[in-house]
């Protein structure tokens, strides 16, 4: 463990950073969390700019390695602090672990994540076209499902970690998972791991009142 806790800069309605959030404590890594109001662009300030030029979170820095862009936090964190049970070494284990990552920042993205952006925030995106592509990725992930429990295999990986937030949270931007038992399924396992902690919910899309 770190002489000194890993600063985590996150924004707490981020998908992106919950997937940091919930490694960081599965693994039970000590830590500093430090918010950074998107609303409010803290993103883009000159300090922040420094850490990830990208201008977007979560960053990590752990004791002067500064990581950004949350999935390769995922493997740093697995790395340094989770060993194989989190990413195999194995060729076909760490293969299939990648294609889920590639996933969480294509396909997730593009549809459930972006859907919640519509309703959350307001953003400027065709929602039907939003709507149509989270369907298309919960109809793969439902008959991969079918196959085994978690997504790359049997026992839960940082590739189950990258899509759990979006994936539970597509109701906030209009995607029902009422069709998708088995991702259901999916989702209550990793809810059940030892030291789970969710994103907050907000109440749009599907939640509204």
């Amino acid at each position: 463990m770190p002489a000194t806790p890993l600063k985590f800069y996150r924004y707490a309605l981020s998908g992106h950073a919950h997937r940091v959030e919930l490694m960081l404590s599965l693994l039970e890594v000590p830590h500093e969390s430090i918010d950074v109001d998107l609303r409010r662009r803290e993103q883009k300030l000159p300090e922040f700019l420094a850490l990830n030029a990208f201008g977007q979170v979560p960053v990590i820095d752990d004791n002067g390695a500064v990581v950004a862009d949350s999935t390769a936090i995922l493997v740093y964190l697995a790395k340094r602090y989770g060993g194989e049970a989190w990413l195999p070494q194995d060729p076909v284990g760490a293969a299939a672990v990648q294609r889920w990552l590639s996933v969480a920042s294509g396909p997730l993205a593009a549809g459930p994540a972006s859907a919640r952006l519509v309703t959350l925030f307001g953003a400027p995106l065709d929602a039907d076209a939003t709507l149509a592509r989270a369907h298309a990725l919960l109809g793969v992930m439902e008959g991969e499902l079918g196959r085994r429990r978690f997504l790359a295999g049997d026992a839960p990986t940082i590739a189950d970690v990258a899509c759990y937030a979006y994936v539970a949270h597509a109701p906030e931007g209009n995607v029902s998972l009422a069709e998708y038992p088995r991702i259901r399924a999916w989702l209550a396992s990793i809810e059940n791991l030892p030291r789970f902690v969710p994103m907050a919910s907000s109440p749009v899309g599907l939640l509204a009142a």
